[in-house]
């Protein structure tokens, strides 16, 4: 990918190109495929959430569901990868997380879901990016949140 701020439209990324693009890695990396990619607007970020998952084990023994807030960390991840996607890569720098605020939870996921996570830029000021995001199971919202990033440059 060029690193120079681009408009065209990138189609898809797999697992290899997003790991290009953020530092995240197995087991933490919580996106399978970014589609629909329009720097400095909007992506969608995909997940397969299969039963091999390490947090089942323990969220919870018997009933296992997705934790929230690994569905808010996956919107997060897909807007990182916008970011990148917006501005190039910018070596040495992550994206952190600075904020979540008006999350709601509205329905489980489970082992064997497709999880999608739609996010879209509310606006940039400087290093910070405010975003809102929400996950799909199918039709069906199963959570949203704005949250807010910044890039920095680690220590």
């Amino acid at each position: 990918m060029d690193d120079s701020l681009s408009t065209d439209v990138i189609k898809s990324l797999d697992t290899e190109a997003i790991k290009d693009m953020i530092p995240h890695r197995h087991p933490f990396l919580l996106i399978d495929e970014v589609t629909n990619l329009i720097p400095d607007v909007e992506a969608t970020g995909f997940k397969n959430v299969t039963g091999d998952e390490p947090y089942f084990a323990g969220h919870f023994p018997g009933h296992p569901i997705m934790p929230g807030v690994l569905i808010v960390e996956a919107m997060a991840q897909t807007s990182a990868v916008l970011v990148v996607g917006t501005m190039g890569k910018q070596p040495g720098s992550v994206v952190y997380f600075m904020s979540v605020d008006q999350a709601r939870f509205r329905k489980p996921v489970f082992p064997g879901d497709q999880l999608y996570m739609h996010v879209k830029k509310l606006r940039q000021r400087g290093k910070v990016w405010k975003f809102h995001g929400e996950a799909r199971v199918g039709d069906d919202i199963v959570a949203e949140a704005i949250f807010t990033a910044m890039i920095v440059d680690p220590k």
